[in-house]
């Protein structure tokens, strides 16, 4: 009975764990309930879960792209399939060269992805000539020609290669992908192989682009780094070219570098491009000076290409060009000169990250060192057990030990008996001797024994001596003997290595940029302005109408219109600028015209003038120059080239005013001082005004398009070159000083100039 009572209260146990489990439900992304419409959630946990299904799997593919493909490792400076390929050649390599068709399928056995990456892989090797010894054509790096077949071209490793990437003793070591064979999982490269070679790639979510830099100044900066020194490492390109390293920023990311192509002028309409710029060919180059050409940006009239083993691409320029004024536009329009943005993303601790190139100096250098003082500390053992085994070989042979074993009829009693006539000599070593020493004495040949020479076994144990304390010495000093280790390096490889890129310098030796180069000011002006102002439309298509002025297709257009609203287009072929407008004209930054203009303003109905500059616009916004308001409207517009030039101009006021002795006032723009488009100007009258026109011309008096705008806004606009209205008959009009007030001040806007203090004009 008490196991029929129990049974039931362990089942009510269970349905109350049921019951919680119940009550706290895992809400789930339903996909089919958003799609229609719903948006609800489902607590099924059989619902479909977009992140169970896809997010672990994302991750694991960029993981995968990230440390298997497309980024360098920062030890040794190389992408897996790289590092496979000098696996591989390694294990081929016998002093001959090999087809590369063989090096690429015995790399197959590493890398899992086919034999065009691993081709393409190499090649990119082969053609940066630092690590593999090319044979027949591995195609060309400034005319951007393939490499031959692999069955047609060959390969080896080159000395500096096997000198500074392979140590066995000192790699590390992992299975390949199918487990048949062993690969490293870093080469203990002791030579920054990533700033010498350059990199460049593409993974999920994150990109890498190293520069190439020099190898012996490479080797300079690792020195300078061992000993605490600043670093000031610069790139230094195949192709050669002019560098602009001023925003290198230490190849971090963020940095830029501008290199130029080497042109020299041959003759007054002749160039010849010797050196291109990193990252272009020949090919490239040429096209993009004929499609710069094509597109009315450069005038050029044939192209030759004499490239072969170095640069020569010749410029004939028209009889109407020279060849001084064609270099901005090269630089400017064309591949003759590029902008590099180096990003030095990398694989450290299994990680990547993104550090400097003064960064990667320090570690590749501590690096070194570290991989120095193991290779010194593998041979130190080796050395040690070599002294080791030599001298108890000596004291074996020459103490006449072996003969103890004789009488023994076991083994362990032979090895007993060995290690019991060692034991009085077991002071004079430097370790304790093992039952391993034991076994390889008793391995030792009778006719070794019979042959055994003591003073050369002397000799022999001495030169172990004098090797030991040579490398105790090293280890003691590393630093010292990485930095000779470095000195040979470059003593042995670095001749013909020498700088091939020119730095941008001044005359004291500091780095200077290029003159920038607007490409406004260098385009060649292959168009004209049009304008219908009937229409108000305005263009370089428009080849009917009124010609404004040589233009470019990469040219701004400035736009006035009679409400007084300014604004800044990009030129077309065909752009609405509005009905009669006051100014049409390309706009320049560097404008240095001055404007003069009276409008009443609509909601006081006072008179006011203003001498304005443009100054800076942004593109397609519109600009108010007074108040906007129905009532408002423009009486007089004029453009002078310089603030010393200014309108002088006669308000003339209604001829329905009564009790007002002077029915005109004269105003002179040179009492007003030069202000911001945005200020209100200068009070003329408060009275009703009938017109404003230009005041009779004294000497040397000179009016630039000045334009009169008539009072019934049903007239036309007069055009710059129209004839100017003429003044009614009036008294000869004394100009009064304007005096001061405050009345008309208006009241400050946020961010915009301090309103001009106006003038009131009282009668003479």
């Amino acid at each position: 009975m008490s196991d029929e009572k129990e049974k039931p209260e362990e089942n009510s146990e269970a349905e109350e764990v049921e019951v919680v489990e119940q009550k706290t439900p895992v809400r789930r992304f339903d996909p089919e309930a958003l799609a229609q419409g719903t948006g609800e959630e489902r607590e099924d946990d059989e619902a479909i879960y977009v992140d169970d299904m896809y997010g672990d799997w994302f991750l694991d593919y960029a993981s995968y792209v990230i440390l298997e493909r497309a980024v360098p490792h920062a030890d040794d400076g190389l992408k897996p399939v790289q590092r496979r390929i000098l696996h591989s050649m390694r294990e081929l390599e016998d002093g001959r060269y090999n087809k590369v068709a063989n090096v690429i399928g015995n790399t197959m056995k590493y890398h899992p992805h086919g034999d065009a990456s691993i081709g393409d892989a190499m090649i990119q090797l082969g053609q940066k000539d630092l690590l593999i010894d090319t044979q027949g054509n591995w195609g060309n790096l400034l005319t951007g020609d393939s490499s031959a077949a692999p069955r047609y071209i060959e390969a080896r490793l080159t000395p500096f290669a096997l000198e500074v990437v392979f140590s066995p003793k000192v790699t590390e070591w992992a299975s390949s992908y199918d487990g048949r064979n062993k690969e490293p999982i870093t080469f203990p490269v002791k030579f920054p192989l990533l700033l010498a070679q350059g990199a460049e790639g593409i993974a999920v979510g994150l990109s890498t682009k190293i520069l190439p830099h020099n190898f012996n100044e490479i080797l300079d900066a690792m020195i300078d780094a061992l000993r605490k020194n600043p670093i000031d490492l610069l790139p230094d390109f195949h192709q050669g070219g002019i560098a602009d390293c001023t925003d290198y920023n230490g190849g971090a990311r963020g940095g830029r570098v501008r290199v130029r192509a080497r042109m020299e002028k041959v003759k007054k309409h002749l160039l010849k491009i010797t050196e291109i710029p990193f990252g272009t060919t020949t090919t490239s180059l040429i096209d993009s000076i004929l499609s710069a050409n094509d597109k009315g940006k450069i005038k050029v009239s044939k192209i030759e290409d004499n490239t072969a083993e170095f640069v020569e691409i010749m410029v004939h320029l028209p009889s109407t060009v020279s060849a001084e004024d064609s270099l901005p536009a090269l630089y400017a329009f064309t591949d003759c000169e590029v902008s590099l943005a180096p990003n030095a993303c990398v694989i450290q601790n299994n990680h990547p990250q993104f550090l400097s190139v003064n960064d990667l100096i320090k570690s590749s250098a501590d690096l070194t060192r570290e991989l120095l003082k193991k290779e010194l500390e593998i041979k130190l053992g080796e050395l040690q057990e070599k002294w080791h085994f030599s001298s108890l070989e000596k004291i074996f042979i020459e103490k006449r030990i072996y003969r103890d074993i004789e009488k023994e009829e076991t083994w362990e009693g032979v090895i007993a008996a060995v290690e019991k006539g060692l034991k009085p000599y077991a002071k004079l070593f430097r370790r304790a001797i093992t039952q391993d020493d034991i076994l390889r004495l008793l391995e030792i040949k009778i006719k070794r024994i019979s042959k055994y020479d003591s003073f050369r076994a002397d000799e022999m144990i001495k030169g172990f001596e004098e090797e030991i304390k040579e490398v105790e010495g090293f280890l003691a000093q590393i630093t010292r003997y990485a930095i000779r280790y470095l000195k040979d390096l470059k003593k042995k490889y670095g001749k013909g290595r020498e700088r091939k890129t020119e730095l941008c310098m001044d005359e004291a030796g500091e780095l200077t940029p290029f003159d920038r180069i607007v490409a406004s000011k260098v385009v060649v002006a292959n168009e004209t302005l049009y304008l219908n102002r009937k229409d108000g439309f305005a263009g370089y298509g428009l080849k009917k109408d009124e010609a404004i002025e040589k233009c470019s297709d990469m040219d701004d257009v400035l736009v006035i219109g009679k409400d007084g609203v300014m604004k800044v287009m990009k030129i077309a072929d065909k752009m609405f600028v509005g009905k009669t407008p006051l100014r049409v004209a390309v706009f320049r930054r560097d404008d240095q015209k001055v404007y003069n203009m009276v409008y009443r303003d609509g909601q006081s109905g006072r008179l006011y003038a203003k001498k304005f500059k443009i100054g800076g616009v942004t593109r397609d916004k519109e600009y108010p120059l007074f108040k906007t308001h129905s009532r408002s409207r423009i009486f007089f517009f004029s453009i002078h080239d310089s603030e010393k030039k200014n309108s002088r101009v006669l308000v003339h006021l209604d001829p329905t005013l009564k009790r007002i002795k002077e029915m005109s006032i004269e105003f002179d723009f040179a009492w007003l001082e030069l202000q911001g488009r945005s200020v209100k100007g200068s009070t003329l009258t408060a009275h009703k005004v009938d017109r404003v026109v230009n005041a009779p011309k004294a000497e040397g008096d000179e009016a630039e398009e000045a334009k009169p705008v008539p009072k019934n806004e049903k007239e036309k606009t007069a055009a710059p070159n129209s004839e100017k209205p003429k003044a009614p008959p009036a008294p000869a009009v004394t100009p009064a000083k304007p005096e001061k007030s405050n009345n008309d001040v208006p009241a400050k806007e946020a961010g915009k100039p301090k309103d001009q203090t106006t003038f009131d004009f009282k009668d003479n």
